[in-house]
C-alpha cells in the first residue's frame, strides 16, 4: 500500500540519530509513479474501481487518524483528498525530504532525543528585527528565513522584536522551574515546557515580543497571522486550542517548519500546526 521505508541516520541539525522517512532523492521517481499507479486516471477514486482497496486504503487513513488524534471532519476532508488524487501524498513526500527536525513532533508526550542540540546554531544580529537582548540563537535555516520575513514585514512598516529563541535543555529546566516558583505547578505547566519538551530546543523557534498577552494588540501580530505562513513560519499554540497542544494561547510563539509544511497545514490542517505534526508522526510510526 502507501507505506514507505524508515531508517535511522543523524538529523540534520543536531547531533543524535533520529528515525526519519527514507529520503534518497533518486528514489522519489519510482515512488511517484507507484503512488500515481494506485490512482485512476481521470475523476474516478481507487475505491470506485476496487472497492477492496478503496477499503483498504480508508482502513489505513482511518489507523493513522486515530493515533494522530485527528478531529473526524478534518480526517474526513483529507481521506477524501488523499483517495480522490496522489497529490496529498506527493506533498507530504515532499515535505519528509526536508530537514527532520522541522517537522519533528515535540510536545508534552514526545521529547526530543537525550541530549539533543542543533550544530549549526547562529547567534542573531540586528537587521531588519530588533533584538531585545544579546545572545539569541536560531539555527541557520530559522536566521535565513526570519531575516526574509522580517525584511518584508519592514516594507509594510513592521518592525520585529525578537524576545527569546534557542533554550538548552538545561536553560529550559531555569525556565520551568521558575515558573512553577512563580504560579505553582498547574499554571506552569500550561505556559512553560519541561526540560527537552520545549520547541525552543530545536533552534527554530522565537518568541517575538512582548512575550505575553499584550503582543495579541500589536500590528506585529496581525501581519504574523497574515503573512507568517508564507515565509514558514507556523503559530504553535493557537487561541482555542489548548486540549490539543497543551498549551495556552501563545500569539507571540512562532516555530519556523518550511514553507511545504505551512502550506500543507494551511491547506489540509486548518492551519493547525499541531495536528499536522502528529499526522506527520502517526504516518512514520506506521512506515516503520
Amino acid at each position: 500500500m502507501l507505506c514507505f521505508f524508515s531508517c535511522s541516520k543523524k538529523g540534520a541539525g543536531g547531533n543524535n540519530a533520529v528515525p526519519v522517512t527514507e529520503s534518497l532523492e533518486e528514489d522519489l521517481p519510482d515512488l511517484a509513479e507507484a503512488i500515481a499507479n494506485f490512482y485512476t486516471a481521470g475523476s474516478q477514486s481507487a475505491a470506485e474501481v476496487d472497492p477492496d482497496r478503496g477499503a483498504y486504503v480508508e482502513d489505513y487513513w482511518r489507523l493513522i487518524f486515530g493515533e494522530a488524534g485527528i478531529p473526524d471532519r478534518l480526517a474526513r476532508n483529507v481521506a477524501a483528498s488523499a483517495l480522490e488524487s496522489p497529490a496529498f501524498v506527493m506533498e507530504l513526500l515532499v515535505i519528509l525530504q526536508q530537514d527532520p527536525f522541522t517537522y519533528y513532533l515535540v510536545d508534552k508526550r514526545h521529547p526530543l532525543p537525550d541530549g539533543y542540540e542543533p550544530d549549526d546554531l547562529v547567534t542573531l544580529q540586528a537587521g531588519p528585527y530588533r533584538l531585545d537582548q544579546s545572545g539569541i540563537r536560531l539555527r541557520k535555516i530559522a536566521v535565513d528565513a526570519l531575516q526574509e520575513m522580517a525584511a518584508a514585514a519592514a516594507r509594510d512598516g513592521i518592525t520585529f522584536a525578537i524576545g527569546s529563541a534557542y533554550r538548552s535543555a538545561a536553560y529550559q529546566a531555569q525556565v520551568y522551574e521558575r515558573a512553577v516558583k512563580a504560579g505553582g505547578k498547574e499554571t506552569a505547566d500550561r505556559e512553560s515546557a519541561q526540560s527537552g519538551k520545549s520547541q525552543h530546543q530545536l533552534g527554530l523557534t522565537v518568541d517575538f515580543s512582548p512575550i505575553d498577552d499584550a503582543f495579541a494588540a500589536t500590528p506585529a501580530r496581525k501581519w504574523l497571522l497574515e503573512n507568517a505562513s508564507r515565509f514558514g513560519w507556523s503559530l504553535s499554540f493557537p487561541d482555542g486550542y489548548e486540549e490539543i497542544t497543551g498549551y495556552r494561547w501563545e500569539s507571540w510563539h512562532y516555530r519556523f517548519v518550511g514553507k511545504d509544511l505551512t502550506a500543507f497545514i494551511d491547506k489540509y490542517f486548518d492551519g493547525i500546526q499541531q495536528y499536522a505534526l502528529q499526522f506527520i508522526h502517526a504516518w512514520q510510526g506506521q512506515a516503520e
